[in-house]
């Protein structure tokens, strides 16, 4: 019979990622613990808050911790948002797969099923989508006059929970006005959705349960066996699902609860605000200034609501009240003091502008030139000459600039010194490092054409209409200057797709955290109107996720594996016995997974005050899912109870409302799935190096470890 050795030595690259991931479980939910990374060498300290920032901080040069940073990196680079999911997951199913070793599961049945456990729930989470329609229709009904800036008032940076006492005074949470999230249209005043809030259900608990299962909800009067609602070979459809018959044959029951639509930008941003209000306040402020820009260059408005991040950048203004903050039109950027003199001269007046795409600089060569290396200088007397290579390279740009009346230089890279002072002189601005996405924008709505050197410029390639004016914010008649007095200058021109979100802070600290927030936010907004959907958020389909494969799992313990043996295909009568003994096992620490992430998750937001008290909180809410007979009913059941999910805190009584929850769909599922990936890949990694790459044949009774399958 095949056999394998069961090594005495632990798997160290699983160790290795559940250690990495323990430093981000603070960072999961609505909110987030700051962390102090201290260097040791410099002695020097930051303080972050996201899973990012902490891993650019952490020691990764380990073969486990650059897979896991490239994982991560592949998250954020893709869709900004889910790295937190990420790294818990990888953590806990770490110790998942590490509980199935201990128990003597082969490694090739923990890839298999978990693969397959992962992919079955992933088609019980349509039931949990929420289509997103007609959101455009409905800005068109509610959006007021065009406004080129939006004036947002921000709550305190710090998320602070309602109930502490610490939020401001004036924000009165009796008022539906003011609940949870404020939400503002484009002349700054304060506009409600009807459909947004719904009100607080006070629910009649139990004497007799726990006090950890106090906050605990109903479940609904109909109760049915649990019934295998998802595989490969049995599909749900979208309107009905499985029930199992007394003769224990499978058949369509009645139709669940469908999700009802969200057709409201001012509920879609505040179910993905997650606890950071005031962020996605301002992406959703961006997503107004940006449709309604459009509308009205297409003189329409019946144009579909589509948020081109693309066209959205960050302007970051330390130690400036948040009250500054703001959403633009245009492309906002520093200069220095020297500078403003010549700002003045040129606000009054249209301006040229010239765009290039690489560095201005002398020595500056596009990527693949190469230099001729068989071209010697001599100097045939031991004097220089009177003006160096960039004297004279900068006295030629200034001559093409002058010949075609070129006010305003825009460089993606760097630029020289000398030439901007020369420049400056001249009465021409040079600013360096815009953004190639700016470019694009000045290269459309100016009708320029960018180039890689200065010397190709031309009349066809100059464009017109650019203003440059110094940049204030809404709230405040003084030009706000930093403190290493630069001022900040708008660049616009008519008809130009681009906008800038000025972010401000009075700690200077907190300014790259404050701008990770807020790009957060607006991605998620970003790829919900780009999917059109968006998941039940709260813990929902983490919820459904945990239910579903504890159905599986004790359908198979309860059938003998002999209805579902079709569940997993393989090719070895080994691998087939294995996954009749194992399957069950596997799915339930998979399963583990999801439990530990929402017990996380609420004693994040202090909702429980123990790990303890929170697992026998899910696992009474998961009992009751796999009583009724269908999870996702039960779960949309609670949710018209409601509206914030299953797993809501328990609320204090100052608030009479509470918002919907969402996330997103692809990141969400992209970050699981390159979660347990990377977590078998490591297993394998480790079990090739343990046990070696052949199953052998030897005798028990030399070989101390030995399994038989």
């Amino acid at each position: 019979m095949a056999s394998r050795v069961i090594n005495q030595r632990r798997h160290m690259g699983l160790q290795q990622l559940a250690s990495f991931a323990e430093t981000g479980r603070s960072f999961l939910g609505p909110l987030k613990a700051s962390k102090f990374i201290m260097d040791v060498e410099h002695h020097e300290s930051v303080l972050i808050s996201s899973t990012l920032r902490l891993l650019g901080s952490l020691d990764l040069t380990s073969a486990v911790g650059q897979l896991l940073n490239e994982a991560v990196q592949a998250q954020n680079g893709t869709y900004r948002t889910g790295i937190s999911t990420l790294l818990f997951l990888v953590g806990a199913w770490s110790s998942a797969v590490e509980e199935c070793l201990h128990l003597g599961v082969p490694t090739a049945v923990i890839v298999s099923v978990m693969s397959e456990g992962l992919d079955s729930c992933i088609e019980a989470l349509v039931s949990l989508q929420v289509p997103i329609h007609d959101i455009s229709d409905h800005m068109n009904n509610t959006s007021t006059a065009y406004k080129e800036t939006v004036d947002v008032s921000l709550c305190p940076f710090v998320q602070v929970p309602s109930d502490t006492g610490l939020v401001e005074k004036k924000h009165d949470f009796k008022d539906p006005e003011f609940q949870l999230v404020a939400t503002y249209n484009l002349c700054g005043k304060l506009a409600k959705s009807p459909k947004f809030f719904k009100p607080w259900v006070k629910v009649e608990t139990d004497k007799n349960l726990p006090h950890a299962l106090k906050n605990s909800l109903h479940t609904d009067t109909y109760h049915r066996k649990s019934a295998l609602t998802h595989s490969r070979y049995f599909h749900r459809t979208d309107n009905s699902h499985w029930v199992i018959k007394p003769d224990g044959f499978l058949e369509c029951g009645t139709t669940s609860p469908q999700t009802s639509r969200c057709n409201d930008l001012a509920e879609l941003a505040a179910g993905l605000s997650h606890g950071d209000h005031s962020s996605m306040t301002m992406a959703e402020a961006a997503v107004r200034l940006q449709w309604q820009n459009l509308c009205l260059q297409q003189a329409s408005r019946t144009m579909p609501l589509v948020f081109d991040i693309s066209r959205l950048l960050t302007y970051c203004l330390p130690g400036l009240p948040e009250t500054f903050s703001c959403v633009c039109l245009g492309y906002i950027t520093a200069v220095p003091e020297s500078s403003f003199t010549l700002i003045k001269e040129l606000q009054n007046q249209p301006v040229r502008v010239a765009l290039i795409e690489g560095d201005l600089t002398e020595n500056y060569r596009h990527l693949g030139f190469n230099k001729s290396t068989d071209i010697k200088t001599v100097l045939h007397s031991g004097k220089l000459p009177i003006k160096s290579s960039e004297e004279l390279w900068t006295n030629h740009v200034l001559q093409v600039l002058i010949r075609f009346n070129v006010n305003l230089i825009l460089v993606q890279g760097n630029v020289s010194e000398h030439l901007t002072e020369k420049c400056m002189h001249s009465k021409r601005l040079v600013i360096g490092s815009v953004n190639c996405n700016a470019l694009q924008a000045f290269a459309e709505a100016a009708r320029a054409v960018p180039v890689t050197y200065v010397t190709q410029v031309n009349e066809d390639c100059v464009g017109s209409g650019v203003s440059v004016t110094f940049w204030r914010s809404p709230q405040d008649v003084k030009d706000p200057i930093d403190r290493s007095n630069r001022m900040a200058i708008l660049l616009k021109t008519e008809r130009i797709n681009l906008i800038t979100a000025v972010l401000t802070s009075p700690v200077s600290a907190q300014m790259q955290t404050k701008e990770d927030r807020f790009w957060s936010c607006a991605y998620r907004l970003h790829h919900a109107l780009k999917e059109k959907k968006v998941f039940l958020g709260g813990g929902a389909i983490e919820f459904l996720c945990l239910s579903h494969l504890q159905i599986l799992a004790e359908q198979f313990l309860n059938k003998g594996n002999h209805v579902y043996s079709g569940w997993l295909p393989s090719n070895s009568s080994w691998l087939t016995s294995s996954l009749s003994i194992y399957r069950p096992t596997v799915l339930k620490c998979l399963a583990s997974g999801w439990h530990k992430y929402l017990s996380a998750v609420m004693c994040n937001t202090a909702s429980h005050s123990s790990a303890l008290e929170a697992s026998m909180f899910i696992q009474h809410h998961v009992q009751n899912a796999n009583d009724s007979g269908s999870p996702s009913s039960y779960i949309l059941n609670e949710y018209s109870k409601l509206s914030s999910g299953v797993f809501h805190p328990d609320i204090s009584n100052n608030l009479e409302w509470v918002p919907r929850v969402y996330d997103n769909v692809i990141p969400k599922i992209e970050a699981w799935r390159r979660a347990l990936d990377l977590v078998l890949l490591v297993l394998q990694t480790d079990s090739e190096i343990i046990t070696g790459l052949v199953h052998t044949q030897m005798n028990s009774k030399k070989l101390n470890g030995v399994l038989f399958l």
